[in-house]
C-alpha cells in the first residue's frame, strides 16, 4: 500500500505526465497523415490532419497550417476524439486538484482516513481520463488501418498512423498505471482510542436449574 508523500508523488508524477501529453496530442496536427503510395521516390507534400488543423508539408522544410473552417470538416472518428481529448484534459486537472486536497503535505483536511479517500478518488479520476484518451486514440487508427488495406479506397485517399496516436497511447499508459497507483492507495485502519477513568465491571449471573 502507499501511504507516504513520496509515494503519492511519484504517482502524482506519472498522472501529471500524462496530463501534458493529454494536451500535447490535443495541439499536434499530426493525428492522420496522407500516405503516398505510387512509383515516385521523391515526396513533394506531406499532408498532416489533427483535432483543430490541418497542416501540408513541404519538401523545402516549409510547413503551413490552417484552421478548420467547420466542425463539418472533420471525419465522424475525429470528431469524438476533439470532444473526447478536451473531455481528457479537464478530468485530469479535475483529479490533480481532487489530489491536493487529499495530499499528505496539505492542511486542507486533517483526517487522514479521508485524505486517503481522497486520494482514491483522484485516482480514479486519472483512470477515467485514461479511458476517455485511449478510446479516440484506437478508433482513429482503426479507422485509418481499415481504410488503408481496403482496396476500394483510392491510394489517394489513404491515410497513415500519425505521431500524435502513438503519443496519445504513450499518454493513456502514464494515465492508467498513474490513476492505478492513486487507488492502490488505501484509507487507513480506524485508530482505537484507550480507555481512560474507568473499569470494565462484570456480573455475576446465577443460574437456576430447574
Amino acid at each position: 500500500m502507499v501511504h507516504r508523500p513520496q509515494g503519492h508523488f511519484k504517482c502524482i508524477s506519472l498522472s501529471m505526465i500524462g496530463l501534458a501529453g493529454t494536451i500535447a496530442i490535443c495541439a499536434m496536427p499530426m493525428w492522420r497523415v496522407t500516405a503516398f503510395i505510387g512509383n515516385n521516390i521523391v515526396v513533394a507534400q506531406v499532408f498532416w490532419e489533427g483535432l483543430w488543423m490541418n497542416c501540408v508539408y513541404q519538401s523545402t522544410g516549409q510547413m503551413q497550417c490552417k484552421m478548420y473552417d467547420s466542425q463539418l470538416d472533420l471525419s465522424p472518428d475525429l470528431q469524438a476524439a476533439r470532444g473526447l481529448v478536451v473531455i481528457s484534459i479537464v478530468m485530469a486537472c479535475l483529479g490533480f486538484l481532487i489530489f491536493v486536497v487529499g495530499a499528505q503535505c496539505t492542511n486542507c483536511l486533517e483526517n487522514q482516513r479521508a485524505k486517503a479517500t481522497i486520494v482514491v478518488v483522484s485516482g480514479v479520476t486519472y483512470v477515467l481520463t485514461g479511458i476517455t484518451t485511449l478510446v479516440p486514440v484506437c478508433w482513429t487508427a482503426n479507422t485509418i488501418i481499415r481504410d488503408f488495406y481496403n482496396p476500394l479506397v483510392p491510394n489517394a485517399l489513404k491515410k497513415e498512423l500519425g505521431a500524435a496516436l502513438y503519443a496519445g497511447w504513450a499518454t493513456a499508459a502514464f494515465l492508467l498505471i498513474g490513476g492505478a497507483m492513486l487507488c492502490w492507495t488505501c484509507p487507513p485502519e480506524k485508530e482505537h482510542y484507550p480507555m481512560s477513568g474507568g473499569q470494565v465491571v462484570c456480573a455475576d449471573l446465577s443460574y437456576v436449574i430447574l
